[in-house]
């Protein structure tokens, strides 16, 4: 991720050389680290290669600021939303934030909106399923997904906003 970051766009081969490693190596590191929600995008043809989305900060300087994650090994990654039962029963429909478990600890509230947590693919996927059940779900965690679907929300509204001619 540190290369991604100082360098720009890298082909799977110029990670590998400098890593020291196999472009097959080089190829699933790169798919763990989109699944891990690092925004990687791929290029195809002959300027080819892989790179982080533009305004993606990593808040990495080097190795020694890494920190390791909290979360059980091998634990896949999970969002928490507030979510209505319309967008419940839309989700389930366009097969959005799947699996959905609604956290029955938590009663749902007098408009029968719960508490739930899907699995964290990749910030951009969780984004576009987000935003695609409008109004009717709520990001709770984590902050950055929370963000995330914020701004884009924000950007979408003010180039839908009315001109006036």
């Amino acid at each position: 991720m540190l290369l991604l970051q100082r360098r720009g766009r890298v082909t799977a081969r110029g990670l590998a050389e400098e890593l020291e490693v196999s472009e097959r190596t080089v190829l699933r590191d790169l798919e763990a680290l989109s699944g891990a929600g690092v925004p990687v995008v791929a290029y195809r043809g002959r300027n080819g290669g892989f790179e982080l989305m533009d305004g993606f900060d990593t808040d990495l300087s080097g190795p020694e600021t890494w920190r390791r994650d909290d979360r059980r090994p091998g634990r896949p990654r999970r969002a928490a939303v507030r979510i209505s039962p319309e967008g419940r029963r839309v989700a389930a429909v366009l097969g959005r934030l799947q699996p959905l478990r609604v956290r029955r600890a938590v009663a749902p509230d007098a408009a029968g909106w719960v508490e739930a947590t899907f699995r964290l693919g990749s910030l951009e996927a969780a984004t576009a399923d987000l935003l695609s059940l409008g109004d009717e779900v709520e990001v709770l965690e984590p902050p950055v997904l929370r963000e995330r679907v914020g701004d884009v929300a924000r950007r979408i509204a003010a180039r839908h906003a009315a001109v006036t001619p």
